[in-house]
């Protein structure tokens, strides 16, 4: 499956937990929303993802995509020491300027 680059860029990043490079991906007023929590920002994603990075080891396979309008949903085979492992997570991304501008991740 061929992703579009930002995307493959972020996971890339998420695989090898480099929370600086995760941040890159996105645009500078970017919005992450994951598990009830909403961040804001570059920075915010930045911490956002150092803290997931070290509280869960875990592997994330995407396996699917479909774009909806300006929407495209990669769902992806999650695994890990986390409650609920494994999960199939849908990761629902917007795109701007070559860089992710929102992000949603959910069952």
């Amino acid at each position: 499956m061929e992703l579009f680059k930002p995307i493959a860029d972020y996971f890339e990043a998420d695989r090898g937990r480099d929370a600086v490079a995760v941040s890159r991906c996105f645009t500078e007023d970017a919005v992450v929303k994951d598990e009830g929590r909403t961040c804001s920002g570059r920075e915010a994603i930045r911490r956002w993802k150092a803290e997931a990075s070290t509280r869960f080891n875990y592997t994330v396979e995407p396996f699917r995509m479909d774009v909806d309008g300006s929407l495209i949903v990669v769902t992806s085979h999650v695994m890990g020491d986390f409650p609920g492992s494994p999960v199939d997570l849908r990761y629902l991304f917007k795109l701007a300027g070559g860089q992710i501008s929102a992000l949603e991740i959910t069952l």
